[in-house]
């Protein structure tokens, strides 16, 4: 259960028949991302987060005033398996390593990005957990709220389609419960969380699997009547 409140949250699938019916389905292909490549977990990330905070400097924006006490908390099980499985062949061919692969290796780059553009200075984290990110992600936040290190947490929630490394894992692990429900494709959630009120309970049910782990997080959004698309 999170004490805090939820203030935005939006969510993001894949354009195209895949998407059809899910809250959060993208009306478009994605843009790029200047200085990020090849990979869609960063595009993913930036898009469901503007979505969530509102364009940087506008009206809607909702880091305004709040940018030096703004927390953002970035849960994934397997980080952004593009760009670390691209970097490992070029190693293994023994090309040399790009250094814009390496910079973006780094899971957090994405957040430097985006906390840049927005102003914020509050506290960054990455977690990657198996069992179930999603409440990892929630605790986290209310921790960060509780010991008055932000007043309001951007969590973000982000998995991109299982690649045939993270299947042969998944499948051995999961064997032995240690991993929860991956999404059916590219997937993310992002959720602006503030101090205050009665708290909201976590979800119930899992009411979209197609979301995977991520799906208590969507949930979050739809019971609230926040934007699920653009």
């Amino acid at each position: 259960m999170t004490t805090s409140l939820v203030a935005a949250g939006a969510c993001r699938v894949p354009w195209g028949p895949a998407a059809d019916g899910l809250p959060g389905a993208a009306p478009a292909e994605l843009p790029g991302l200047t200085g990020f490549v090849l990979s869609r977990f960063n595009p993913l990330i930036a898009d469901v987060v503007v979505d969530c905070l509102g364009e940087p400097g506008s009206p809607h924006d909702l880091t305004t005033g709040r940018a030096d006490r703004t927390a953002i908390v970035l849960a994934t099980t397997y980080g952004d398996t593009t760009t670390s499985d691209v970097a490992t062949q070029r190693l293994v061919a023994g090309q040399v390593h790009s250094p814009l692969l390496f910079f973006q290796s780094v899971t957090t780059s994405v957040l430097g990005h985006l906390a840049r553009q927005y102003g914020i200075t509050g506290p960054i984290s990455c977690i990657s957990t198996g069992a179930d990110p999603a409440a990892e992600a929630l605790t986290l936040a209310d921790l960060l709220l509780a010991e008055d290190d932000a007043d309001q947490v951007l969590v973000v929630g982000v998995e991109t389609a299982a690649n045939e490394r993270v299947d042969w894992i998944h499948e051995r692990v999961d064997e032995q419960g240690g991993f929860g429900p991956l999404p059916y494709g590219d997937a993310a959630v992002a959720l602006l969380l503030r101090r205050g009120g009665e708290g909201t309970a976590a979800p119930k049910s899992r009411s979209w699997p197609q979301y995977g782990w991520l799906a208590p997080l969507v949930q979050l959004i739809t019971d609230h009547d926040l934007r699920s698309s653009k």
